[in-house]
């Protein structure tokens, strides 16, 4: 069972089991009889033992001092297959055999079998054609993927509070285990929708990342957030959220213990930011209030994105839960949520070319402002 934060009954049964080529997979149940273990989903994945995951590398870009991971196996991932050839939905009778041998589930966690990070850390650095200027690592740590629901044709916005709590509880359930291996320095949740995203697989379902370093995007707000603390003494992502929350000109909307809000300088055609109004470093830190009112404000969230553009019944987005840093400079981290889609017209994508892409210059083809109008327009 799944402890709660605050010591209450716990509302959510894990059960884990392994796949035919020893990746683990995790059952989430809140519904009985499986939640009480009156029943159990099925553990044997009847496919042929395969390969087991293959393990890429990473080296160092001297030229911004970050690492480039390489995961050549991935060129083989499943890619747009058919409805009844999907890899996400459960075994059920007449359906090409994939990754969850249940009949059927609420919500499933598993080890990517195309992982871009995989294993314990093993041996030390070493370098490319024996230049010290290159060093090189193995690229541990995991990818996990999760399946939000059996439905093949749902999107998370379709889910009901109950399944989006069990969501909620497993997101914060694996955030805990995976910082807890070692090597981890950061974890990343997040959801990738839409063919215009990249996604390869429809079926509704996030992904998780637990890499080897603190990513470059956190490396950029960490220093800032240390910069703004030496100068002010303030917490920067906390005094962010307050100073969003007195102009109220970007506020979506905001609950007794979260608020979405357009960041003041949004890069994306559409952007929004969801915050707890307390400081927490990670999902697995949020209590029982703010993991219940969680669900309710990004449910609404994500179907506001659904009724932003006329005529786009399913918005394409990215949904990427920023957590701090597992070791270096967590203090300095606060848990939040970017939600933002390339898409800046019906048909039309925004494309990051030559400014953006070449030099990290963004250009935006509107202003927050516009967007947090119509996000509150298009709301209940």
């Amino acid at each position: 069972m799944i402890s709660t934060p605050d010591g209450a009954a716990p509302r959510v049964r894990r059960t884990a089991t392994r796949l035919a080529d020893g990746r683990e997979l995790f059952y989430f149940d809140a519904s009985e009889p499986y939640v009480s273990g009156g029943a159990t989903r099925s553990m044997i994945d009847s496919r042929v033992p395969g390969a087991a995951p293959s393990s890429g590398s990473m080296r160092y870009d001297l030229l911004t001092g970050e690492w480039v991971a390489l995961a050549e196996h991935r060129m083989d991932r499943t890619h747009l297959p058919a409805p009844d050839r999907c890899p996400l939905c459960p075994a059920r009778l007449g359906r090409e055999p994939g990754e969850v041998p249940a009949e059927d589930y609420e919500v499933v966690v598993f080890e990517n079998r195309f992982p871009s990070f995989h294993g314990p850390p093993d041996g030390g650095p070493t370098t490319i054609d024996g230049e010290g200027l290159w060093p090189a690592r193995s690229a541990h740590g995991r990818c996990e993927v999760v399946c939000f629901t059996s439905d093949h044709d749902a999107a998370f916005a379709d889910l009901d509070p109950g399944q989006v709590r069990t969501v909620v509880e497993a997101w914060a359930d694996r955030t805990a285990e995976l910082s807890a291996l070692a090597g981890v320095e950061q974890v990343f949740v997040f959801e990738n929708r839409g063919e215009e995203i990249g996604v390869t697989l429809h079926h509704p379902h996030g992904q998780i990342y637990a890499y080897p370093y603190v990513t470059p995007r956190t490396i950029v707000l960490l220093d800032q957030a240390e910069r703004y603390a030496a100068r002010t003494g303030g917490h920067l992502l906390t005094d962010v959220l307050e100073a969003e929350r007195r102009s109220g000109t970007r506020i979506v909307s905001s609950g007794t213990h979260w608020t979405a809000y357009v960041p003041v300088a949004a890069r994306w055609p559409i952007e929004v930011h969801l915050a707890p109004q307390r400081d927490v470093p990670d999902l697995a830190a949020l209590d029982e209030a703010e993991r219940s009112e969680l669900v309710t404000v990004y449910l609404d969230l994500l179907r506001r994105l659904d009724r932003y553009q006329p005529g786009v019944d399913r918005l394409p987005y990215i949904a990427g839960w920023h957590q701090a840093p597992v070791h270096e400079r967590r203090e300095l981290g606060r848990l939040h949520l970017q939600v933002f889609s390339v898409l800046r017209a019906p048909g039309k994508i925004k494309y990051l070319a030559g400014s953006e892409s070449g030099m990290g210059a963004w250009v935006n083809d509107t202003t927050p402002e516009r967007i947090a109008d119509r996000l509150r327009a298009v709301g209940p």
